[in-house]
């Protein structure tokens, strides 16, 4: 049989690995039961696992007569271990149940205290512990909490209660009711229980230990659990434990106290005790703010010029206790510990140790640190860093000091700070940026032909779409932080005017945006910029040391290109060439290259962005300094470029000499009904080749001037995209090389290039053994393979693929996070048919998954050669390549 009840403290020594083992009786299971293994002070009590939490949940809700059996054997264990009875009117054992889940969850269910107690047993409570107070404040505090946590009561009745009957007496702190009074409390918080419930608050103990041991089970799938999940991809299938401990009493008294520290600063990393305690008070006080906490440290409390005797000065024997096991549990654990703890008359009690919560600046810090101090090795540190946290470092934040009023909250699409004044209309957010304005482009939703006003905006807030829309993808790729999904916003694009709850935004106003939380301000609120120096190169450099794949970027302008050089980047993953086209300057002559009759037409076009694109990629050949520069050829949808107005078609009409209606009679032939899956990619190429050759011949031409000029001859990778066919590819493979022999004769010099192709359709995964014949390099277009595999819009799928989360139906959003058994099957397939037939063929990834370490890690299992990410995503990527490769 299952056993699904593991006993902790006392004489309870289980040899079974399962009793320490997170994953069956979470992380606070596994710490008391481990602390209570090296002798340290814990109350005793059992566990109850995360799988009977999801046998519980699949099974409709029930406990088994065998769960019963061992939960009783195990309360057994505590009443011999403390030499009370639960239940027992003299002398009762009173217990507290806490939730456990294998990774610290904060919030997801409260803890509740004291449970045992009713009207005989605080009796006996009352004579034990001699202090009829005491007695009758634990019992208020019980029916508070169990009617908040287990019977779903609103616990504002009871404050509410509270702080009249304070107010009646003119105190000011909990502490100063007397026993009478808490009696009065108990028999009004009885009432109000009653009142609310239609049934009288229970009295039975069993009945309270089981109806708490089904609130955390149930807890597992409430709203805010469900929520701290996606947000934290926790899998629902994990399951919450139960943890039942015998109570310790931090209000008995002025030698008695409660508290929380941590074996180091959180939110800096220094070496250094932190935290708060309260005397005569319980776990409650010192997080509800009911009192307000003093510090554990005298160096701490006269930092703050605080008044209350720090834990160090009032209590000192206790303290000496505390930092001891401090000492010991960090040395145990090899990591910063996060602690509750009891003094019950002048005994320390140890309730929960953890691996700390940290900011990513101090995550930094712990782990260099802890290599120096001898404590870890380096790979221990690397792995110890999540990969997504270095995201608060490297982008600039929001000075904490300042003052912010937020109007709304949205969603955190893409990280980072930004203030500026608000635009609505991508050209005017150019404009503006030329005259050296600080914009902030507000939308209700971004589209392509937005892109050079998301380059020149410092920031980008859309009411619609989700976190991997268009606004959200293109803004990481940017490094501009972006907040998605504003719904409280709505604009009038006509007047300019938007308006966010009750505030009105007109063209011009300031606001903030902090991608990080989804925050919308109003006005500018200073930000601090990145220091990437110090812990973060250290660990850095350790991480270049133990990765084996390469990191590139995905990049289309020298400034980006710059950045993710600072960032570490080992070359250019993906150029898409298209961003280059939409900008205002070279948009008619694309346009007069679509709209053509003719070849001679589209090639009098092509002509005039020859030079320009030339340039384009001189600049990025010259930032990138002789390292892999892949750049894909032309790839949008034709209607992406289209004129959209009177205007536009006016302009367009004046610089072709065609008239209005013909331009939109030609327009008109050119539209799609499904783009994404139309007339783009290689089959622009194969139809309208002309526009591949003057690619290629910019390319090769930069290349030349780069490698003359500086030495360093670039390698430049040349992408076609969309192949389905090797036939595709043969045809354009060797348009591109007869475009090369041209140049490379023309200049009297050679230089080494790569023709490739981007799979990003099933079918070329599946030919991929053919289409290796022809592309000496594969690089997995995640986004398209995603889409054209699941068949999902990835624009849309914000509207619906919440719930498929939440249900489970994938684990996580197929478009953050790469779909490995469906996507990745394909990846996997293509990269094994391509070896087969060209084993030294290079393979990388250039979706928005080479961002994700999820997919690095996937990527490392199936042996890619290179990931590629947006710049601001090259170090995530560098640190996340590294823990794969530890992991491998």
């Amino acid at each position: 049989m299952t056993q699904y009840v593991y006993t902790f403290g006392g004489d309870a020594v289980s040899d079974d690995p399962r009793a320490k083992d997170k994953t069956i009786t979470g992380g606070k299971g596994a710490n008391l039961a481990e602390m209570a293994s090296i002798g340290l002070p814990v109350p005793p009590g059992f566990t109850i696992t995360t799988e009977m939490c999801v046998k519980y949940l699949a099974e409709g809700a029930n406990f088994d007569d065998a769960l019963r059996a061992e939960v009783a054997s195990a309360l057994g264990h505590i009443e011999q271990t403390v030499g009370k009875k639960f239940g027992d009117p003299a002398d009762p054992l009173l217990v507290s149940v806490r939730s456990g889940a294998r990774v610290s969850m904060p919030g997801m269910m409260d803890t509740v205290l004291n449970l045992g107690l009713n009207d005989d047993t605080v009796q006996g409570l009352s004579t034990v512990s001699g202090d009829e107070r005491f007695a009758w404040d634990s019992y208020r505090r019980f029916i508070q909490m169990y009617s908040d946590v287990v019977l779903g009561l609103d616990h504002g009745l009871f404050e509410e209660a509270l702080e009249i009957a304070k107010e009646d007496k003119g105190y000011y702190n909990d502490v100063e009711l007397t026993a009478e009074d808490w009696k009065a409390l108990v028999a009004e918080f009885k009432a109000i229980a009653a009142r609310e419930l239609g049934h009288p608050f229970p009295q039975d103990p069993s009945e309270q230990l089981w109806g708490a041991i089904e609130a955390v089970f149930a807890s597992w799938d409430s709203d805010r659990a469900k929520v701290y999940r996606r947000l934290n991809d926790i899998p629902g299938g994990w399951g919450t434990a139960v943890n039942v401990q015998a109570m310790v009493f931090g209000n008995m008294g002025d030698t008695s106290a409660t508290g929380v520290a941590f074996t180091r600063d959180p939110a800096t990393g220094e070496r250094a005790y932190y935290g708060e305690y309260l005397i005569n008070a319980q776990g409650e006080d010192v997080v509800a703010g009911i009192r307000t906490p003093q510090y554990l440290t005298k160096a701490a409390r006269d930092a703050a010029g605080a008044q209350a005797p720090s834990m160090e000065e009032a209590m000192p024997d206790a303290y000496g206790q505390l930092a001891r096991v401090f000492d010991l549990l960090e040395n145990h654990y090899r990591d910063m510990q996060d602690i509750e703890f009891t003094v019950q008359q002048g005994t320390l009690w140890m309730l929960q140790t953890r691996s700390g919560k940290r900011t990513a600046k101090a995550a930094l810090k712990m782990a260099v640190d802890m290599v120096g101090e001898g404590l870890i090795d380096e790979a221990t540190a690397i792995s110890r860093i999540d990969p997504m946290a270095l995201d608060q470092l490297l982008h600039p934040t929001l000075d904490p000091e300042a003052d912010r009023k937020v109007l709304t909250v949205g969603l955190p699409a893409s990280p980072g700070a930004a203030s500026g004044k608000v635009v609505f209309d991508a050209d005017t957010a150019e404009t503006w940026a030329e005259r050296g304005e600080a914009v902030i482009l507000v939308r209700v939703e971004t589209s392509p032909e937005d892109i050079h006003g998301m380059h020149a905006a410092k920031g980008i807030l859309t009411a619609r779409g989700g976190m991997t829309s268009h606004a959200a993808v293109v803004a990481r790729g940017m490094g501009r932080p972006c907040v998605s999904g504003a719904s409280a916003l709505s604009i009038d694009r006509k007047s300019k005017v938007g308006r966010i709850g009750g505030t009105e935004i007109k063209e011009g106003d300031v606001l903030t945006l902090d991608g990080s939380t989804g925050e919308v301000m109003l006005g500018a609120v200073p930000t601090i910029e990145p220091e990437l120096v110090g812990d973060f190169a250290t660990l850095m450099e350790w991480a270049d040391a133990k990765r084996r794949m390469k990191v590139r970027t995905n990049a289309e302008t020298p400034a980006d290109c710059k950045m993710a050089r600072q960032f570490g980047a080992e070359g250019i993953g993906l150029c898409r060439t298209e961003h280059m086209f939409f900008d205002a300057g070279r948009i008619s002559s694309v346009r007069q290259m679509i709209l053509a009759e003719d070849k001679k037409g589209r090639e009098t076009a092509l002509a005039k962005l020859l030079p320009e694109q030339r340039s384009d990629f001189k600049a990025i050949f010259t930032e990138m300094a002789g390292l892999p520069v892949t750049i894909r050829l032309l790839d949008p949808p034709l209607h992406e470029f289209l004129p959209q107005g009177d205007a536009e078609f006016e302009e367009l009409a004046e610089i072709t000499g065609y008239g209005i209606d013909h331009l939109r009679r030609r327009a008109d032939e050119l539209h799609e009904f499904n783009p994404m899956l139309g007339h783009r990619g290689c089959r622009l190429g194969i139809t309208f080749p002309e526009i591949y050759e003057m690619q290629a011949q910019a390319i090769f031409e930069a290349a030349i001037e780069v490698a003359v000029e500086s030495g360093e001859a670039p390698v430049p990778e040349i992408m076609i995209p969309l192949v389905a066919t090797k036939r595709e590819l043969e045809i354009l493979k060797a348009l591109v090389d007869k475009i090369a022999g041209e140049v490379f004769d023309a200049k009297g010099k050679t230089l080494e290039y790569l023709v490739g192709t981007m799979i990003e359709l099933p079918r070329a995964a599946l030919m991929a053994g053919e289409i290796a014949e022809e592309g000496a390099f594969f690089s997995f277009g995640t986004n398209d393979l995603t889409q054209t595999t699941l068949g999902v819009s990835r624009d849309d799928a914000a509207r619906f693929l919440n719930p498929y989360v939440e249900q489970g139906i994938y684990p996580r959003d197929p478009f953050v996070s790469l779909d490995i058994e469906g996507v990745g099957q394909l990846v996997e397939l293509g990269a094994e048919r391509g070896r087969a037939t060209r084993p030294d063929i290079k393979l990388g990834i250039c979706g928005e998954h080479g961002g994700d370490p999820a997919s690095i890690a996937f990527c490392e299992k199936v042996g890619l050669d290179y990931v590629s990410a947006s710049p601001y995503r090259v170090p995530i990527a560098r640190l996340a390549a590294a823990q794969a490769a530890l992991k491998a």
